[in-house]
C-alpha cells in the first residue's frame, strides 16, 4: 500500500510538472511576418516587410507572465515591393543597414491583460538605439502542429513606435513619424523523445 501511495504521488508531482514547464519554441521565418505601415504625404500608407525572422518564444502556459520572446530581424529581409524604396530605406538617412543589419527585440516583462491577450514589454533596438516597446499580443492557438508533428504555437501582436525616436527622423511630418507595426508568428516547440 506505501509503495503505491508514493508511486502514485510521484506520479502526479511529475505530471503537474510536466504541464507547468515552459516550452521553448523557435520561429518559423516561413510563417512569420513584421510588417509595418506609415503615412506618405496625408495621400497613402504604404507598407514593409521584415521577413528571415530568427528567434525564441518561451511560453509557459501554467503562468504566462514567466514568457518570454527574443527576435532578430535582418534589414537583408526588408521588402517593400519597391526596390528603389528597399535601397533608399537601407541608406543611412533611415536604417543605415549597413552599419546596422539587424533589428533586434526582447522583452523584459509579460502581462496577462484578458483571456489569451497579453502585454509584452521589452526591448526593441533599431539603428543602434535601443528603446523600450510594449506589443499588445494574442494567442491564436497553441497544440500538436499536425504536419511537422511538434508541439506548435502562434501569436499575432501589435504595436506603434516613432521613427525619430531611433534616429530616424527625416521628411517628418509630411512622412509620418509613427510606424504601425503589426506581427503574426508561429513556433515550432522540440521534437518528442
Amino acid at each position: 500500500m506505501f509503495r503505491r501511495t508514493v508511486l502514485a504521488s510521484l506520479l502526479a508531482f511529475a505530471s503537474v510538472g510536466a504541464v507547468a514547464a515552459p516550452v521553448t519554441y523557435t520561429l518559423d521565418p516561413t510563417h512569420t511576418d513584421v510588417l509595418f505601415t506609415w503615412n506618405h504625404l496625408g495621400f497613402s500608407n504604404p507598407t514593409g516587410h521584415l521577413g528571415k525572422a530568427d528567434g525564441t518564444l518561451v511560453y509557459d502556459a501554467a503562468d504566462p507572465t514567466r514568457s518570454s520572446v527574443q527576435v532578430t530581424l535582418p534589414l537583408d529581409g526588408l521588402d517593400t515591393h519597391v526596390v528603389k524604396l528597399d535601397e533608399h530605406l537601407k541608406k543611412d538617412e533611415f536604417l543605415d543597414a549597413a552599419k546596422y543589419p539587424t533589428i533586434t527585440f526582447k522583452s523584459t516583462k509579460v502581462e496577462v491583460v484578458g483571456t489569451g491577450k497579453f502585454k509584452v514589454t521589452g526591448d526593441l533596438t533599431l539603428r543602434g538605439v535601443t528603446k523600450p516597446v510594449v506589443l499588445d499580443a494574442t494567442l491564436n492557438g497553441a497544440g500538436p502542429h499536425p504536419m511537422k508533428k511538434v508541439p506548435a504555437i502562434g501569436f499575432d501582436a501589435t504595436t506603434t513606435i516613432k521613427r525619430s525616436e531611433f534616429g530616424m527622423g527625416a521628411y517628418v511630418p509630411n512622412i509620418s513619424d509613427e510606424l504601425t507595426v503589426r506581427i503574426t508568428t508561429e513556433a515550432l516547440g522540440p521534437k518528442a523523445g
